[in-house]
């Protein structure tokens, strides 16, 4: 299994990580995240024969925050 780490742009609230984590966790392949408001970053685990760190950004964008 693999990890990493990405920051994140544009949240401000606990909605804004629920969104976040969301979007990371229904993707096929990823184990767990963890975002972390504060910081400003998710700390994402997943299986890299089914999904790569460019998914992971991609679906970031697409629930409307910006992946670092």
């Amino acid at each position: 299994m693999a990890k990493t780490k990405l920051k994140i742009g544009g949240m401000s609230c606990q909605h804004c990580v629920k969104t976040v984590t969301d979007a990371l966790t229904e993707l096929e392949g990823v184990q767990r995240a963890k975002v972390n408001l504060r910081k400003g970053e998710a700390v994402v685990h997943f299986y890299a024969s089914r999904i790569t760190p460019a998914n992971l950004t991609s679906a970031i964008t697409e629930a409307g925050f910006k992946a670092l």
